[in-house]
């Protein structure tokens, strides 16, 4: 490469570097700042060590995260299955079903399992016509699983089914071939080929599971705060802001250590597959 093709790459490159330092390396920096200082600036450990208060929050802020994965992968991986294995046409369709709801608002998704969740809401109002008691379902924990695995299910269907289409049908056929049934296939075949995708879908739907904090809050009526309520509760607090930016750099790092644990498992899952 020379000089010339050099500067042209780093010109091109300058836009991403910019934003990058802009938008995702100084908010880092500010947040790191703030989580090792008080009001006045000065250097401290306290709001570190005042993230003891909130274990009880993290814990079940985590679990909701790993049981509504677990959620959208059983889920996620038969449709991805079924859609990898259908005609053309009928993939349009049920890419066009899977992405629909990710056209409308956030927050509209979430206010309509509000409307069908509630005491007198839709689905209690059916079950009333049918002669069943009214079941309660807002505010529990249910209802906040159930609001994320809706919110987050495509972030599962999409890599798995991405990688579902690249597979060599040959690799399935000689299986087959070799006196594979469909179960042993699928199980020495098509699991360990896509395990990048369901890699790729874990981390994409545990990461903003642990994080949300508007779900948890309309869905869960307040009653079960998670990570991302407790800093955006503490942002909104007076004097708080340093014990929220340390819980946000807490956040940060657990994020990082399950993408790295992913990455971990998405390239062992790579040398050892089974076939």
């Amino acid at each position: 490469m020379n000089k010339s093709t050099s500067l042209k790459t780093k010109l091109l490159n300058s836009p991403y570097i910019v934003w990058s330092a802009l938008f995702v390396i100084a908010p880092l920096i500010f947040v790191v700042y703030y989580s090792f200082t008080d009001i006045d600036g000065n250097f401290t450990f306290e709001n570190v060590l005042s993230l003891t208060a909130y274990t009880d929050t993290i814990i079940r802020s985590v679990w909701f995260g790993v049981v509504s994965t677990i959620i959208c992968l059983v889920i996620a991986y038969p449709i991805a299955y079924i859609m990898a294995h259908s005609k053309a046409a009928s993939q349009r369709t049920m890419m066009i079903m899977v992405m629909l709801p990710m056209w409308m608002n956030f927050l509209i998704r979430t206010y309509c399992w509000m409307v069908l969740l509630q005491d007198t809401g839709i689905i209690n109002t059916f079950l009333g016509k049918l002669g069943i008691s009214p079941v309660h379902m807002i505010n529990t924990p249910g209802a906040v699983i159930l609001g994320m695995v809706y919110d987050f299910l495509p972030f599962m269907i999409l890599p798995i089914y991405s990688v579902m289409t690249k597979l060599d049908p040959s690799i399935v056929e000689a299986a087959q071939d070799l006196g594979c049934n469909r179960f042993a296939v699928l199980r020495k075949c098509v699991i360990p080929l896509s395990m990048p995708g369901v890699i790729s879908g874990i981390t994409m739907v545990f990461v903003p599971s642990v994080s949300t904090f508007y779900i948890s809050q309309k869905l869960g009526g307040g009653s079960f705060e998670l990570i991302g309520d407790v800093i955006e509760r503490l942002y909104l607090t007076p004097n708080q802001n340093n014990v929220g930016a340390a819980l946000s750099m807490f956040l940060m790092i657990l994020i990082l250590i399950c993408m790295a644990i992913m990455n971990k498992f998405s390239n062992s899952s790579e040398e050892g597959m089974v076939i």
